[in-house]
């Protein structure tokens, strides 16, 4: 049988060929198992004109799963929505609601401006800059020693340590905050240093704005005042150099920050104030050939703090933080932030200025 033969012997035309060919590449029921060799020709011309025969059709295929995936995508969000309607439907209300939506009727949905930083007793110094501070003496930096004056390097490192241990016991010990006389302390004070001894003699029977034991320590009247909770937190640094005489001459300068209530609270929404205090001290340790002293003593060249949230008026020899409404008439002096630490520290033994005013606490 010939190509392009029909079994009754007709001929099919070329027209005819390419039409048959087209069906049996879409599927259709007819088309030959083997097509003669007429029929592969014009299936071969077929496949390298453009946007014809099984070559275009390949070429669109891959769109077809693509736009199914997107309906995909389409139907999975919007099951996901539903999800989030069944299981919060006050969500997706507040999503939608305008600005001026009326509050519901179960109580604001925002808390009160200023009340995520306000001080708990759990969290005494949330909203202070204080809160990423170190505790205790961990916030007083201390440096690395080196021979100076009369002192070798071990002995200006325990020089260092003990000004340290007094910087802890005038000023972070849990006895002397409470009012106890600070003995620790005291012991590190040269006792040959006759003003000094004076002040101490004085201050802690009848204090006044001279001789006040807060010049040197930190203590809170229990009767009035209650620590909340055991951490003090710290910030400052030792340094050191030569003095006179070849003393080897330690500058400190720490802040410490207090948290206080009132010494008959006992709620967990107790008002929660700070104490904020910055000390400098210049303490000698001097070369006992030259100066009377006793070994392990330094003498105390000045003192001199800042103190803001701590109380004003008549010394008493307590800090005496103010609460409530006795907050808005303390601190008549002038205004500083107790934080900043760029500046000098400007209260001293003899200046008698007013307690100033915290920027912040």
């Amino acid at each position: 049988m010939g190509a392009g033969t029909e079994p009754d012997g007709s001929s099919r035309s070329d027209e005819e060929w390419e039409r048959f060919l087209r069906e049996s590449v879409a599927g259709a029921a007819d088309a030959p198992k083997e097509p003669s060799a007429r029929a592969r020709d014009v299936a071969k011309r077929l496949s390298v004109e453009p946007g014809r025969g099984p070559e275009g059709w390949r070429s669109y295929a891959p769109v077809r799963p693509r736009r199914r995936t997107g309906w995909y995508v389409v139907g999975l969000l919007a099951l996901l929505v539903l999800l989030v309607v069944a299981i919060a439907p006050g969500r997706v209300v507040d999503l939608f609601a305008g600005a001026d939506s009326p509050p519901s009727a179960a109580g604001p949905t925002r808390v009160p401006a200023g009340a995520a930083q306000r001080p708990t007793v759990d969290e005494p110094f949330r909203g202070s800059p204080a809160a990423g501070w170190a505790s205790g003496a961990a916030g007083i930096t201390v440096p690395k020693a080196g021979a100076v004056g009369w002192m070798s390097a071990a002995e200006v490192e325990r020089a260092l340590a003990s000004s340290r241990d007094f910087l802890v016991a005038s000023g972070l010990d849990r006895g002397v905050l409470r009012g106890e006389r600070p003995e620790k302390a005291i012991a590190l004070i040269n006792p040959h240093q006759k003003d000094v001894q004076d002040l101490l003699k004085t201050a802690f029977r009848t204090p006044d704005e001279k001789n006040d034991p807060l010049l040197l320590f930190s203590r809170f009247q229990p009767s009035r005042t209650r620590l909340v909770g055991d951490v003090v937190k710290t910030q400052g640094r030792l340094t050191y150099r030569e003095g006179e005489r070849g003393a080897l001459q330690v500058t400190a300068d720490v802040t410490f920050v207090y948290p206080v209530s009132r010494a008959d609270a006992g709620g967990s929404d107790d008002e929660i104030v700070r104490t904020i205090v910055r000390r400098e001290l210049v303490l000698n340790w001097d070369d006992p050939g030259k100066v009377i002293t006793e070994p392990g003593t330094f003498s105390i060249v000045s003192y001199k703090y800042d103190m803001t949230n701590g109380g004003c008026g008549a010394p008493t020899g307590y800090f005496t933080p103010p609460f409530g409404t006795d907050r808005r008439a303390d601190g008549t002096g002038t205004e500083i932030d107790p934080y900043d630490r760029s500046t000098p520290v400007g209260r001293s033994e003899s200046s008698g200025d007013e307690c100033g005013r915290a920027t912040r606490s």
